[in-house]
């Protein structure tokens, strides 16, 4: 089955910044894509480089099988929301339906009529006085109105208050559900991605530290405690990814791919997705040499 998102040693630089390093990944098909990490770490990079915006300085990445934006039939099949939701301030809501028609040859006319609807948007409302979760539902509905069969968003909720992105992430479940699209969602809220996102894409400094089905990377970590010469004689299979000592004890997240032994000398826990993408991310930064892990290897588990 062709992959929903794949690259193979991809790079970007800018002059002798180094933006995104060697990453490899292959998303399948029908997949809502949690993509998270710090500020700097590749997010938008590697968004811009799936939407053909940018190209790769080395590597290679394919959207739905093809090169990105590599003609305008393959175009059609993505739809784009940028952090700041681009639009035209000087037209009106209805006109922006109107363009959109017009550039897009599979519009769904009635799809995006029925949205405005849904959201109560007056047509007649020029885009430059809506208001920032307005203006996110406008975006979010010209870009499913294409029908795409991939929707790429880049912290399109970063401004909205608490409601505005509620309402946003309802509509946005929707849409990825009418369409039967798959959907890469970079986010730095945790709880955004938990609540809609079933794959998970950690990025920490231009590198993929952590991919895979969300379920099976929580079902593969867990959390121990114990003391810190405990952690030194961790059982076989047993990967520490990262751990912080105290005087008295020592917490550490593993990998397992088998269960922990019940009379350990530690106390198990399981991990939720804020633990695990906390522990990629700090390891990344406090070990920066260190092999990233399950990039490959978790997207074809």
């Amino acid at each position: 089955m062709t992959a929903l998102l794949e690259t193979v040693g991809l790079a970007k630089r800018y002059g002798r910044r180094e933006a995104l390093a060697d990453c490899t990944l292959a998303v399948p098909q029908g997949r809502i894509v949690g993509l998270v990490g710090p500020n700097g770490a590749g997010k938008s990079t590697l968004l811009q480089l799936a939407c053909g915006l940018i190209t790769p300085s080395s590597g290679s990445i394919r959207v739905l099988g093809a090169r990105p934006a590599a003609g305008s039939a393959h175009l059609a099949k993505v739809g784009f929301v940028a952090q700041d939701t681009p639009l035209y301030a000087g037209l009106s809501v209805g006109e922006h339906l109107t363009m959109g028609a017009q550039l897009n040859p599979s519009w769904d006319g009635a799809l995006a009529r029925r949205r405005i609807e849904q959201i109560g948007l007056d047509p007649k409302h020029k885009a430059g006085r809506l208001s920032g979760g307005q203006r996110a539902q406008l975006a979010l509905t010209v870009a499913a109105a294409k029908r795409p069969e991939l929707l790429i968003f880049d912290e399109p909720a970063a401004a909205l208050d608490p409601l505005a992105r509620h309402a946003f992430l309802e509509n946005l479940m929707e849409s990825v559900a009418d369409l039967g699209a798959g959907a890469v969602l970079s986010s730095h809220a945790l709880s955004d991605v938990e609540r809609v996102c079933d794959y998970l894409v950690v990025l920490s400094g231009g590198r993929v530290q952590l991919a895979g089905d969300v379920a099976e990377l929580l079902g593969r970590h867990r959390r121990l405690v114990g003391l810190r010469r405990d952690m030194d004689r961790l059982p076989a299979g047993v990967e520490l990814v990262f751990a912080e000592h105290s005087m008295l004890r020592t917490a550490a997240v593993v990998r397992t791919d088998r269960p922990l032994p019940a009379d350990g000398p530690w106390t198990v826990a399981e991990l939720d997705l804020e633990g695990l993408v906390l522990a990629y991310m700090t390891r990344a930064v406090a070990v920066p040499g260190v092999r990233p892990c399950s990039t490959m290897e978790g997207a074809q588990r």
